[in-house]
Parts: structure tokens; sequence; C-alpha cells
């Protein structure tokens, strides 16, 4: 007589499980690798398209082909571009490394690791890391930060204390600047604590120009302000200079000169541009006005800085 479990053709559970015991957890493991994977790709091709995106719609909004025709043109939604894919970047590199962590709890579950064991060893993992890899850690820290608060982007020209220069390469742990002389500097980005950018929204033109004492000074600052307003009034440097020129006053006064500071407000990316335009303007308008300049051996500039 047959077993009630096997009458009619019915399941014989007591082998099902016999084979489950067997293979349940190859199974297992193989299913949760198969998860983890298919879980990263859903995530990157979600981060993907969010990325695409942004950058479609800033370049319809900027009426660009491409992002090389956005980094050519003065408009300052390329740096939303770069931000928006440097920000990508960093969530797929934590998507794996979240994902990956997970799988490996799971798979040491099925391994029949208990949870006292998994949390110690999380627990030695963690202290292993806070001691032989606190650099890699602040490093990876202070990039996330400086890429989401959009501190620098590739192009920028940056001061980061002991590097300056044109930002080439913004990385989750190294900064890549290459400085006027063509050195290609790397810096670590635990290391950086301070950025001082010149490329973000606006940038100032200061001119301490010397005279002789003796000058007219009235007659000085009256052709620093035409020589100025002329340039800005120029089609050339029309988009470049974005506010009215102004001469803040004297700066400082010696025996052989007065120094008199002129100011122009330009755009970030056109600042040096307009400096040695204008230098050349104001030399110009002095030599017409029989201005002599005097030697700048002798003469020692002082003035603040700040914005008035």
């Amino acid at each position: 007589m047959r077993e009630s479990g096997q009458e009619g053709g019915g399941v014989d559970w007591a082998a099902v499980g016999a084979w489950w015991g067997a293979w349940g957890q190859p199974i297992g493991i193989v299913l949760v690798i198969i998860g983890a994977l298919l879980g990263y790709w859903i995530l990157k091709l979600v981060i993907r398209r969010v990325v695409d995106g942004v950058v479609s719609g800033v370049k319809r909004k900027a009426d660009a082909a491409d992002t090389e025709a956005l980094a050519n043109s003065p408009l300052a939604q390329v740096r939303v571009v770069q931000r928006t894919r440097a920000i990508g970047s960093v969530l797929n590199t934590l998507a794996a490394w979240v994902i990956g962590a997970f799988a490996l709890i799971l798979i040491l579950s099925i391994l029949g690791v208990d949870a006292a064991s998994l949390v110690a060893m999380a627990g030695f993992l963690g202290a292993a890391a806070g001691i032989g890899a606190q650099g890699v850690i602040k490093d990876f820290l202070n990039g996330l930060f400086m890429v989401f608060e959009d501190q620098l982007g590739i192009g920028d020209t940056v001061d980061l204390g002991e590097a300056s220069g044109v930002v080439e390469s913004v990385g989750i742990r190294v900064t890549q600047v290459r400085d006027v002389n063509g050195t290609l500097w790397y810096v670590r980005n635990g290391e950086i604590l301070r950025v001082g950018n010149e490329s973000q929204g606006w940038a100032r033109v200061v001119i301490d120009q010397a005279v002789p004492y003796e000058s007219d000074i009235d007659a000085v600052t009256q052709r620093l302000i035409d020589v100025a307003v002329d340039m800005s009034e120029d089609v050339d440097w029309l988009g470049r200079i974005i506010d009215k020129p102004a001469v803040w006053g004297i700066e400082s006064v010696s025996a052989e000169a007065v120094v008199v500071r002129l100011v122009v407000k330009t755009r970030a990316s056109a600042k040096y541009d307009v400096a040695r335009e204008l230098r050349r303007r104001v030399k110009d308008g002095l030599d017409d006005l029989g201005v002599t300049l005097p030697s700048l051996q002798k003469i020692v500039v002082k003035g603040l800085e700040e914005e008035r």
C-alpha cells in the first residue's frame, strides 16, 4: 500500500525537502547574486536617465547641440551639466557598494552565519577601515561634498592653497589642477581646506594706477572713467563687462606718486582678457593726457580688496 502523500500522483515532499537541503544554499546564493546585479543595473539605468534628462534639458534651454558648445559659450548652464554628471558618477559608485554589502550579508546568512557574527564582523571591518583608511575616507567625503556643493568644476580657475590653476579633473579622491607653468598637480581632496574659485558668478578687474604727485587728479580720474566706459560700450567687450566702471579714489600717496584705483566688474571667464585690454587703453589715455608715469620701483601700493 502506497503512502498517502504519493496517492494519485501527489508530490513527494520528502524528496523535495532532501533536494532543497542539498541544493538550497547554492541556489539561494546564485539568486542573491542575480538579484544584486539586476538591482544595480536598474539603479544605474535610472541614474543615467536622470542625468541624461538634466543634461538634455540644459542643452535645449541653452539652444546648444552638445556639451562642448556649452563649454565654449559664456552660459552658466555648463556648470549644471558638469555637476550633474559628477553626481551621477558618485551615485553609481555608492549604489555598487551598498548593493554589494547587502548581497554579502544575505549570502553569509544563507551560509548559516548568525547575526551576532555578522555584527562582530561589521564592527571589525569598521574598526579596520577607521584605522587604516582614514585618509581615503576623508578624501572620499570631502570630494563628495565639493561635488554636491559645486565648489569647483572642470575648467575653473582655482586657488587650493598649495596649488592654483585650471581644474582639469574632479575625482572623488583626487582633484587635478594645472598651473600657469603647465605643471599638473594632484591634490588629495582631504587636504583641501579652502577653495578660491575665480570662475563662478562674476569677477572684478582692479587697476591701481600710479601717476606723478603733481598730476591733476580730477583730470586723471575723469580720463580713467572715460577710457573704461568707452571700452564697456565697445561691441567687442559689451558682453564681457557687466557693470558700469568706477574709480574708487586714491589708494595711497607718496612723495613720488599718487595711486588711483579703477575697478570694472566682468564675467568671471573674461577677467584676464578685460584686464589686459583695459591696461593698454589706460596707458594710451594717459599718454594722450600728457601724464608721464613715475618709476614703480619706489611705489608701494596699499588698499583694501573687498567689494564696496
